[in-house]
């Protein structure tokens, strides 16, 4: 694989218009899905309730389950298969009523009651049983944003250190595309969210901070060995020189996803799903939003002589495709011999 990858000379910035008009075309489709479709499916984790995993001793139609629990006064329940046919999980939200009665554990014995007066006591077993208050799920919402800012100013502090502001802000913008774009993705295929999917939305932020950190940490490199080469090209050699090691961390990173997606079961499947999206959205981030986003940060806010680490003139300047059209039209050619003496 390094071999084959080595020396390329792909140009990955001039596709970045065209990659730009795809995130942003998907991200509109996720939150026109937020606008038509309701708001983000929270876990009863986040908004209170109690959630049941069943399992019967034969095949059961959800629609049987359904309607024995609406005969015990327990309406609105979500019934979802998981697994085979004979698993089931049962989530009783919006129980106002029955929460400040007795509390939410009251309404996973309401629920057994009366399954088991249906079907019978040997006709199925509880899995697990979870119980979350309406002021446990409000404080676990609070603390999951607080954790993605923290998360987000860390990168943006550490970056700043290490590098230069510019850096930071190019990364911390790129990261919070990561997170859009996930949060349509898991919008648009209706995932639950819950404290297992927050898990990997974090470790995506991560994920994709340290992809994004490798390139930017060649181009400064590059920077330093190469002070007349316009940052356009520079970053496309970054990009092309960290590419075999990108390309082995992904794979490698894929694969034991993919493992935990087929084989760890359905409790943790929801984060293998977030972390398989994920790392080709780190991996399209670091190349076609964060590099641009660099580009023309440099652009707006050029480097002074002191920042570039010495007194050359070139250290970043743009390519003639970047330059305004008034700036490309050729130079006159001066006499032979005109200023010498």
């Amino acid at each position: 694989m390094l071999r084959i990858l080595h020396d390329t000379k792909f140009d990955f910035i001039k596709w970045w218009r065209w990659a730009a008009g795809l995130t942003a075309g998907f991200i509109l489709v996720g939150l026109a899905s937020f606008v038509f479709r309701g708001g983000v499916n929270y876990s009863i984790e986040f908004t209170s309730g109690t959630l049941m995993q069943l399992q019967f001793t034969k095949a059961m139609d959800a629609g049987q389950i359904r309607s024995t629990l609406d005969g015990a006064g327990i309406r609105g329940a979500e019934i979802q298969q998981f697994g085979s046919d004979s698993e089931f999980t049962v989530r009783a939200r919006g129980q106002q009523n029955l929460s400040q009665q007795a509390g939410a554990e009251a309404v996973a014995e309401r629920v057994q009651a009366a399954l088991t007066k249906q079907f019978g006591a040997s006709a199925f077993k509880v899995i697990r049983t979870e119980a979350v208050g309406p002021r446990v799920g409000a404080e676990l919402r609070r603390n999951t944003a607080i954790a993605m800012l923290l998360a987000s100013l860390v990168t943006l502090v550490y970056l700043a250190i290490r590098f230069e502001w510019r850096f930071g802000v190019a990364a911390v913008l790129s990261t919070a595309h990561d997170v859009l774009v996930t949060l349509a993705f898991i919008k648009l295929v209706h995932l639950e969210v819950s404290l297992t999917v927050v898990a990997a939305i974090l470790t995506l932020l991560g994920y994709s901070g340290n992809d994004t950190i490798i390139i930017f940490d060649r181009v400064r490199e590059n920077l330093k060995k190469d002070r007349k080469s316009p940052l356009y090209d520079v970053l496309n050699r970054s990009i092309n020189e960290t590419l075999p090691r990108s390309v082995l961390t992904h794979v490698t990173t894929l694969m034991a996803t993919l493992a935990l997606l087929f084989f760890a079961g359905e409790v943790i499947r929801p984060f293998a799903i977030v972390m398989a999206f994920g790392i080709f959205v780190a991996t399209f981030s670091s190349i076609y939003v964060a590099s641009p986003l660099l580009l023309w940060i440099e652009h707006k806010w050029p480097r002074t002589p002191s920042d570039r680490g010495g007194g050359s003139r070139a250290a970043v300047r743009p390519s003639r495709s970047e330059l305004p059209a008034s700036d490309r039209a050729p130079r006159a050619r001066q006499p032979e011999g005109a200023g010498t003496r």
